[in-house]
């Protein structure tokens, strides 16, 4: 376990309850943890999109949705907001702590 796990888990609770992310996502949630250090609140859907590919990457390499996020349909778009969300409530969480 590094820093990242703790950022990883506290973005795994601030997920809305309809969001299902993948089985076997500790590493993407490591992604999403770099992306809170790195953008807090700044986060977009597209980097979200720009995590999961590297991740999904490593997992399908022939997955459908592994093309740039303005390719992607509004609706896969749109899978991606949940996690943004999250990575910015998680920011928003660690500044009201002081942290």
């Amino acid at each position: 376990m590094t820093y990242l796990d703790p950022l990883a888990d506290l973005i795994r609770s601030c997920l809305p309850s309809a969001a299902r992310p993948p089985g076997g996502a500790d590493d993407l949630f490591r992604l999403y943890a770099v992306l809170l250090r790195a953008k807090g609140t700044r986060v977009t859907d597209e980097d979200v999109h720009d995590a999961w590919s590297a991740w999904m990457q490593t997992v399908d390499d022939g997955h459908a949705s592994l093309v740039p996020f303005e390719e992607l349909s509004p609706e896969t778009r749109a899978a991606d907001a949940p996690y943004a969300e999250a990575i910015r409530e998680a920011a928003r969480r660690l500044e009201r702590a002081g942290e």
